[in-house]
């Protein structure tokens, strides 16, 4: 993988990858983890909907994202019309069509600034295969809650499986970098009208997108991933087991 890019061939994918694949037009990317035998799990609200929050954001997201006509297999098709949210797919499904980047963890600041659009590498650490493979195959089992575009979508599910890290303070964003991106450009984009504040827009930019990184922002915890209903409201059935 280079500086710029994460694109990888299909001989180097390993078991446990965290992969992701861009969308039309690099609109947006969808993750999962890729678990071997070609099949990837991941986290959606369904097919097509990736992009959802259930408000009326999903008219204006479906609306500039122009969609290629892409038919599933019969088994993700089934498997995506009676799942919990956390779906097992094959790779072409996961793919649809298109290369696939490896998501990076553990990389140093340069390298994270250097990778201007969120949502492809973070300064956490990956945890070992085996616990990131035990996370995805209980959550494929017991569901992720519900999906939404910025506090809980299907990065926020690959990020959780790699590192078991939490955002538990209430009314922020989540894990995602791509949402933060989505949320951070804004004040970006509107600086391009100003020439004179570009330098600054950009450097809040960056310095916010920093801030709000998984591997350096200080309101996250390591949770086991049996704990995970209960510390985010899902059920009450046990006891939350925070691990700092």
């Amino acid at each position: 993988m280079g500086l710029f890019s994460n694109k990888i061939s299909r001989e180097e994918l390993q078991t446990g990858d965290h992969i992701y694949s861009w969308r039309p037009y690099y609109s947006y990317a969808h993750h999962g983890i890729y678990i071997g035998d070609n099949k990837v799990i991941h986290f959606t609200r369904g097919r097509g909907q990736e992009t959802g929050t259930g408000t009326i954001l999903d008219n204006l997201l479906i609306s500039w994202v122009p969609h290629r006509s892409f038919q599933h297999c019969s088994e993700c098709r089934h498997n995506m019309q009676n799942s919990n949210g956390v779906v097992v797919s094959c790779l072409e499904c996961f793919l649809h069509g298109r290369a696939i980047y490896r998501f990076e963890y553990g990389v140093d600041t340069a390298t994270f600034l250097a990778k201007a659009r969120g949502g492809t590498c973070t300064h956490a650490k990956a945890d070992p295969v085996e616990d990131v493979l035990h996370r995805a195959f209980h959550l494929l089992e017991n569901g992720f809650g519900g999906y939404h575009l910025f506090r809980n979508n299907c990065e926020d599910f690959a990020m959780y499986c790699k590192t078991g890290l939490l955002v538990l303070s209430p009314n922020v964003q989540g894990r995602s970098g791509q949402a933060a991106t989505a949320l951070l450009g804004v004040p970006l984009a509107a600086s391009l009208l100003y020439p004179a504040t570009l330098a600054v827009g950009a450097g809040v930019y960056c310095l916010s997108r920093y801030a709000v990184d998984l591997g350096i922002r200080d309101d996250v915890v390591k949770i086991p991933v049996e704990d995970l209903a209960v510390n985010l409201g899902w059920s009450s059935s046990s006891v939350p087991n925070e691990q700092n």
